[in-house]
Parts: structure tokens; sequence; C-alpha cells
């Protein structure tokens, strides 16, 4: 593109949107001026307004038209094969939306109306996903020159057959030049994140790309509205760039129809629709042998990076991995001696399906473990998990399996903020919990709880020195377990490795997320059975902790032990 969009000091322009979208009252034609640079006034070379291309297909080698949304965009920022299934992909292979994410959208929803409800908006008007009646009714509204447009539909013609199309949510009339005449449109994003994300500053980015080609003329920013920061200006200067390597690959894909290669990343692909489908695939279900066809990023360790670079050296099988002598990768980029050691070893573990001693753990290391304090079996234990909901920034449970090993008893307690303005009562109740087994080792699973623990000390004037005394008792069992050993799991998360040991949760498909909507439901509703139904999840949690624990510690003095016996042989 020959035209950038330009900077502009954002000294105060936080403020100044901030009165115009959330008071709605109009921005000043002074305001403008102190805050924006000369405005360009070409749109990007790439491409013209084209509004008669909303009635003929556009020319190129595809006889249908592409429509390539800001949805799709977005989708392959995060993953191309989302997107082209979205577009190519039988929708009758997609699985019905979680409880969580449901939740999600409505409350993505409940924010939007919250940030619009008390404006004066002009509210485009066409039948659902038709973009031309969407355009051409956007361009209308603009055209008269209204002050704020939503549900807007700004379309272009990009390339060989494919339509961007751009919704933003709201779009707002400012002062400048553009083929309307003496005012022009800026983008805004309504998010419900808490930080400008850089996949939502990409879209920002389309937002002000498309709307350029359609108005004639560059806006000097794109705007995110965030849930408690409020408006975020987006640097269309660094974005923009970067978003049009990110709409060309798009194009590209679905121009050629060319299907990504499936690639399990759990924290991208567990609320996925298409991800039973691709786990399938990932996992040889469609091959009629689940393990034999295992793809490599289901190995832990096989990242998108590295997968690339194993593939080069014709890897791609679990087999081959775990054939291959460790300095083959160790000059690889992104291996180095110990990734290198650690994958082979890994993958042999899931070859023959059984945990292995961690090559890189010394034998001191290893005897180091056994004779610490907090690892061996205590007289009292205990075990403790959480329940939070981010996006309320609230912790509603805390989870405390006391394990009395000299009595042969467990008991769970269940400390719980029934409203959130209970969050500070549960917290007490934990301290004062804590505090009754001075002694005891307090082991957790990732270091959530212990950032939590500092947070809720910090926010509850709970004094510095007396939470990190506490702290000193905790004991990071994720962090053993991937010291000490590489196990034949998918992930070192606590489901999947508690699961392989033969522990499972009482409700199959509870998780954290759906904590998050139980707790959400218990609130609307009043339905108690929402609340038990998280209980039984966080003491579940509690229990597969307990486990795993245990299992280690079979499994360090059973290594001692093999150490012990080959010393001896030696000798």
């Amino acid at each position: 593109m020959s035209a950038s969009p330009p900077r502009f000091e954002r000294a105060g322009a936080e403020d100044e949107y901030s009165a115009s979208l959330v008071s709605m009252s109009k921005i000043s034609t002074e305001s403008n001026e102190r805050l924006a640079q000369p405005s360009i006034s070409e749109p990007p070379d790439l491409f013209q307004p084209n509004v008669h291309a909303l009635h003929s297909p556009p020319s190129g080698f595809h006889s249908q038209v592409i429509w390539l949304t800001d949805e799709l965009l977005f989708s392959f920022q995060r993953c191309s094969r989302r997107a082209y299934l979205d577009r190519y992909g039988d929708l009758d292979q997609c699985d019905a939306p979680s409880d969580y994410l449901l939740k999600l959208r409505q409350d993505s929803l409940a924010h939007r109306r919250e940030i619009l409800q008390d404006a004066i908006i002009h509210e485009a008007d066409y039948p659902r996903s038709n973009w031309v009646a969407g355009a051409e009714t956007t361009l209308n509204l603009m055209r008269q020159g209204v002050e704020r447009i939503t549900r807007g539909v700004l379309v272009t013609e990009y390339r060989h057959g494919v339509m961007l199309v751009s919704c933003p949510d709201l779009l707002v009339r400012q002062p400048g030049e553009s083929i309307f005449g003496d005012w022009m449109y800026v983008p805004t994003d309504i998010r419900l994140g808490k930080r400008p994300k850089l996949d939502y500053q990409v879209m920002a980015a389309f937002h002000a790309y498309v709307l350029a080609a359609v108005q004639g003329a560059w806006c000097d920013t794109s705007w995110l509205m965030l849930r408690q920061r409020g408006p975020y200006a987006v640097d269309l200067v660094d974005l923009v760039p970067r978003m049009e390597e990110i709409l060309y690959a798009c194009a590209e894909m679905l121009l050629t129809e060319r299907e990504p290669e499936v690639f399990i990343a759990h924290n991208r692909c567990d609320l996925c629709h298409w991800y039973s489908f691709c786990y399938g695939l990932a996992t040889g279900d469609s091959q009629g042998d689940r393990f034999a066809n295992r793809h490599l990023s289901l190995i832990p360790g096989v990242t998108p990076s590295r997968y690339v670079y194993l593939k080069q050296l014709q890897i791609t099988t679990l087999e081959a991995l775990a054939a291959t002598p460790p300095r083959e990768l160790e000059m690889l980029p992104g291996f180095g001696p110990s990734v290198a050691q650690k994958l082979v070893h890994q993958a042999q573990a899931s070859l023959s399906r059984q945990a292995v001693l961690n090559p890189l753990l010394p034998h001191t290391a290893l005897e180091s473990l056994v004779h610490h304090r907090k690892l061996p079996t205590a007289q009292v234990e205990l075990y403790f998990d959480i329940e939070s909901a981010p996006e309320q920034n609230v912790v509603y449970l805390h989870g405390v399996l006391v394990v009395d090993r000299e009595r042969g008893q467990t008991a769970f307690h269940a400390l719980l903020a029934e409203t959130p303005e209970d969050e500070q009562v549960a917290w007490s109740q934990l301290l004062e919990l804590f505090w009754r087994y001075p002694d005891a080792p307090i082991f957790h699973f990732c270091p959530y709880e212990v950032q939590t623990v500092r947070h809720l000390g910090e926010e509850f004037g709970v004094p510095a020195e007396a939470v990190e005394h506490l702290l000193t008792r905790f004991v990071d069992l994720h962090d053993w377990v991937t010291q000490v050993a590489l196990l034949p799991v998918e992930s070192y998360a606590l489901k999947a490795i508690a699961r392989w040991l033969g522990f499972n949760w009482r409700d199959a498909d509870a998780s954290g997320a759906q904590s998050i909507f139980w707790y959400a439901q218990w609130l609307q509703t009043g339905d108690r059975a929402f609340l038990e139904a998280i209980l039984r999840y966080n003491e579940d949690d509690c229990r597969a902790t307990y486990r795993v624990k245990d299992w280690l510690v079979e499994f360090v003095e059973s290594k001692m032990q093999e150490r012990q016996t080959l010393q001896s042989q030696q000798q």
C-alpha cells in the first residue's frame, strides 16, 4: 500500500473518545484538531472503493464470490485450519458450543448493550449475513452523515473473487475529508476482554483498512472498547502491515482451498467447535488405529515451530521421533540439548505407554527429592484447589482436602463465596483452616494457587510477610512431576495425568470453564444444584492432586531403589 495510516498523539485521546462513546456527546472540532495529525486522504492502492462490485461478481478465476469476513479472519489468526473448515468444512461435524462458550457470547452481547444503551444510534437494517444488503444500507447512512451507525457492513473487493467484509460494532462520524463530504467515519470494536490483545488490535486494523476503501480516506485510528479499561486507540502504523500479511495468507488459503494440517494445541483448541473432528484425525481414529497414527502435536513439547523442523527431517511419527538420536535435533532452532533429549524420551514414554525418569534429572537431585521434607508422606497433608471467575474478578471457592494419614481419614472443606460479596469471608475461613494445621504441607497443582493467595492477601490487607511465610508450605506438584518424570500423556495438566493414573471425575464433562458457567447460573437462578456441581468438581480436583502426589512418591522411591540395586550389582 502506498499510503499508511498517520501517527497521532495519544495524550488525551482516550478521554475524548470515551466521552464520544460513553456519554455519546459529539467530539468537538477543536478536540480533533488537537489530537490528529494531517489525514491521509487516499485509501490503500491494493483496492479502491467498488460499490458496483456489490451488484456483480468480481473478476477472477472463481465463479463464486468468497466472502472473507472479519470473523473468518479473526479465526484465521488463532488457527488457519479453523478458518478453512468454517469456509469449506462439513458443518454437521461441528461440536455444539459448550455452556461456557455460550456464557461468553451472552456476556459479550450484554457488554455491547451496556456500552450502546444510552446512545442515539442508527442501526443498519438488513437480513442476517446478507452482506450486499448490509453494505448498501450502511453506505446510505454514511452518505446521509448520521452520527453513529451500529450493525454496519463495509464491503470491498480484494483480489481474485475475494470480497472483504468488515462489521465493526460502531461507526462514529468525525470531521474530515472523504468521498461523502467534510466528514468521515472511525470504527470501533467492543470487546469483552480487559486488555488489548494482539488479535483484537489486528481486527481493529482490518476494520480501518476496509473502511478506508469504502470512504476513500484513512481514519486516524481504530478503537477498541474494552471491559473495565474503556477505550483503547490502536496504532494503525504498526498494526496495518501485520494485518496485511495475515489477510494475504488467509485469502491465499481460501483461494487455493488448501486444507491446513491438523495440529492440536489444547490451550487453543479446547473451545473450538471443530475440536472433536480435528482430534479424531490427530489420534488416528479415522484410520482405525488410535495409537499408531497419533499426530506429533499430541506429544508435549512439540510446538508448531518445532514441528516445522521435525517435518523437514521427515520425523512425522511417534516411532520416528522415539528412534531419533537427540544429537540430531540439538542444533535445530528452538531445540538445544535439553529440549532434544526431553522430546525424544517423551516420545519413548508415549510409545511404551509407561512413565520414565527424566534423563535430565541428576542423581543428587533425585536423592534430594526423596529426602525433601515436604514430598514424603506427612502425618497431615492439605490438598488445595481454587475456583474463580476471572471475568468477574472473583474467587468463589477454596477447596481443601485434609488427609490425616495417621488416622486414615480424609475430610473435604469447601470455603465458598455464595455471592461475590462473600469473597473475603471465604478467604478468612481459608486462612483459619490453614493455620489450624500449622505444620501440614499444602499441595496444589500449577502456580495459580500461589499467585491467587498473594493477590488476595494484598487485596484483603494481610501483611506480606505473613503471606510469604504461609507460602513456604506450598508444594507445586506440577513442578515436581515435570522435573522428575516423562509420562505417556498428551499434556501435563492435572486431568490428563490423573486420568492416566485411573482417576475419574464424577461429572465427566466438568472443567474450570464449566465451573464458571455453573457459578453464573447459581447467581442467576438460585438453584443450589449448580453449587453442588461446583463442589463435586472441586473436591475431585483436590482428590486427583492427592492421587498424583501418592503416585509421585511411589515412582521416586521405586527409581531410587532401582538405582541402588544397579549400584550394588556393579560393585
